[in-house]
């Protein structure tokens, strides 16, 4: 069985040569969730909208479903599901018109849409507000009308992009909640884009590191932390500026570390293989041993933002920017108010 998404050698180019995606190779599964992990700028939008078929590559092969976009790109956009950043309800209609009015795009007949309707409104919690006007919506009963709207023709896969921008943290795992149903009632393949590094953690069967537009890593997400080490020790010394390359080659030597590299902040990491407790001491009497005073020393198992900080060398927090894509949060969160 061929694969739900195929991307090979995925290149685009905006006017002004700005290189946005590099090169991108890549599937997805049937029925998987499958996660782009970055920071904004870093090429995640772009890839899922040529995906879509909103933007033309300028090269590279996308299939869907089997089918190439660039031949076929109808056939594909009646097969899939899409729900933008922003949200695309309209606040003057009910959560109710919305819904039929996206059904009827998709010429679905009102038979159907009653159908269907009801079946994702009930499944979103939002059948008791259905004629209610959308402006009296919550930030969070917007997006999931949002991606209601993009399941009443029943599409075999979901694109979410950017799918809990803006939420808060109890809402964004609502949202998460209701992702998992839609695989596991309806066997739905879901593509998200995220930069919430828990987000893709909790959902996704694999994830898709994308930073500059080039994919870094791909891999489980757990795998991905597992090919980092077993314990990450973190180190500070007290004196910033201190020549410390000593104590850092000393507990190179030591049995069991994998990695010594600085971080921001005056922060030294170090990847150890397994048993991170053992090696604090030896560490703390190298660091003494040589005049070196330690102001904070700690350990901790490899999260996904170790894992972005490993491939691409800084923090997800230090890539994430951009002054467009900061009026896009910006503007999203002015328009889930609520």
């Amino acid at each position: 069985m061929s694969a739900a998404i195929e991307v090979e050698n995925l290149v685009k180019i905006y006017k002004g040569g700005v290189k946005a995606v590099d090169g991108v190779t890549f599937s997805v599964r049937r029925q998987e969730i499958f996660a782009f992990l970055g920071p904004n700028g870093a090429g995640k939008s772009t890839t899922i909208k040529c995906v879509i078929g909103l933007l033309h590559p300028t090269s590279g092969v996308i299939r869907v479903q089997g089918v190439d976009v660039g031949h076929d790109p109808g056939v594909v956009k009646r097969t899939i599901g899409y729900a933008a950043q922003e949200t695309a309800v309209d606040d003057r209609l009910t959560g109710w018109e919305n819904l039929y009015l996206q059904g009827r795009f998709y010429r679905l007949s009102r038979a159907e849409i009653r159908r269907r309707g009801e079946e994702v409104l009930r499944l979103f919690g939002l059948w008791e507000r259905r004629r209610d006007l959308a402006e009296t919506y919550s930030g969070g009963m917007l997006k999931r009308l949002d991606i209601a709207c993009a399941l009443i023709h029943r599409p075999q896969i979901l694109f979410l992009d950017e799918p809990t921008l803006g939420l808060d943290v109890q809402t964004r795992r609502v949202i998460w909640g209701y992702i998992e149903r839609l695989r596991e009632e309806h066997r739905m393949t879901i593509f998200l884009t995220t930069h919430y590094m828990e987000e893709a953690d909790a959902l996704s069967d694999r994830v898709a590191i994308i930073d500059r537009g080039v994919i870094v890593a791909l891999d489980t997400p757990g795998a991905l932390k597992a090919r980092i080490g077993g314990d990450l020790i973190t180190l500070r010394f007290a004196a910033d500026g201190t020549p410390v390359e000593g104590v850092l080659s000393a507990i190179r030597a030591l049995p069991g570390v994998r990695e010594v590299r600085p971080a921001s902040g005056g922060i030294h990491r170090i990847v150890v293989e397994q048993h991170g407790d053992r090696l604090i001491p030896e560490i703390v009497r190298i660091a003494s041993k040589q005049g070196m005073e330690i102001a904070s020393i700690r350990l901790k198992r490899p999260t996904l933002d170790d894992v972005y900080l490993h491939y691409t060398g800084r923090d997800i927090r230090e890539a994430d920017g951009g002054r467009e894509e900061l009026l896009k949060t910006r503007r999203m969160r002015m328009r889930i108010r609520r």
